[in-house]
């Protein structure tokens, strides 16, 4: 606890004296999210807002996306500068996974943190009768949108489930938002969302009809056989109607970058945020989970060197 105390403050104190970063005038930064109603937008309009404080020279902007998969060909093809993506996205663009939306290997992507963990979760109404992975079979679902990380993690865990896209009555590739006005509208069953705990949609879906947590067993994450997804648990109460936990699976996310971008502007970046935490715990509670202690674990990719430099500086890097 005592090393946690000292990190913080050599963090604050790095904020507090280090002059902000002097960059050339043209420098831009485009930060690559998933839909607004996931909780990589409104992270990502909060550390957009982190990166212009620390770096004043810097231009940015943030782009709504279909989420990891094309978030991370727009790093590769340079039409982004910042991303947030999920570690099974990740890895699957580093080996160029075609399946997966990555027509060649993804070598340019440079690893800037670990961050919070996506909580893989499978909500239905109360009425359609899901209680089990096996009674999705012949209803109608929404996995998100089309090869979005979402929708990879929908892939991964209902093959592993024995239960493909055909053995549904009817398959949507919505956002979440959308997805939840399909179940208030009976147009849909259930909806498999990706995010951290209490994401907004499925709050204000829960607060509004009746639904069901669907648990994920462990012997079903097992069967996946990808090291990206660990076994984890939904706590009581996180949403109306929830009353015990609900084992699941979690997958790491990751804020990425490529190696076009200069190393000053990434320690900047990675800077702006271990300094601005707070900001975005107020943008979405996801961001509580956010450890500095984990910034580089599990890392699929290199890590760029500019935000290398700044975990070396705090002794998180020998």
């Amino acid at each position: 606890m005592a090393h946690r105390h000292a990190l913080a403050a050599l963090i604050a104190a790095t904020a507090a004296f280090v002059a902000p970063i002097a960059l050339a005038a043209s420098a831009f930064v485009n930060v690559l999210t998933g839909s607004t109603s996931s909780p990589y937008y409104p992270l990502g309009v909060a550390l957009a807002t982190a990166i212009g404080n620390t770096m004043p020279n810097i231009k940015t902007s943030v782009q709504a996306t279909k989420g990891s998969v094309e978030n991370l060909n727009l790093l590769q093809a340079g039409r982004g500068e910042l991303a947030f993506a999920l570690g099974d996205a990740l890895s699957q663009a580093w080996k160029g996974d075609e399946e997966a939306g990555f027509r060649a290997p993804l070598k340019k992507l440079r690893g800037i943190a670990a961050i919070y963990s996506n909580y893989i979760q499978i909500v239905a109404r109360a009425d359609s009768g899901v209680k089990t992975l096996g009674d999705l079979k012949g209803k109608r679902i929404s996995v998100g949108a089309p090869n979005s990380g979402t929708e990879l993690n929908a892939r991964a865990v209902l093959h592993a489930a024995g239960i493909e896209y055909k053995d549904f009555a009817k398959v949507e590739y919505l956002p979440f938002g959308e997805s939840v006005e399909l179940i208030k509208n009976r147009q849909i069953d259930a909806t498999l969302q990706s995010g951290g705990l209490g994401i907004t949609s499925i709050r204000d879906l829960a607060a509004t009809v009746p639904t069901v947590v669907v648990p994920i067993p462990e012997s079903v994450i097992k069967k996946i056989n990808d090291p990206a997804y660990v076994p984890a648990l939904i706590p009581a109460n996180t949403y109306d109607g929830q009353p015990a936990d609900v084992p699941t699976a979690a997958v790491q996310n990751f804020l990425v970058t490529q190696d076009g971008v200069s190393d000053d502007v990434v320690y900047g970046m990675t800077k702006a945020l271990w300094t601005n935490l707070d900001q975005l715990v107020a943008a979405h509670p996801a961001a509580k989970a956010i450890d500095i202690h984990n910034a580089t674990q599990a890392m699929p990719i290199p890590l760029h060197p500019g935000a290398a430099k700044y975990y070396r500086e705090l002794g998180i890097l020998k």
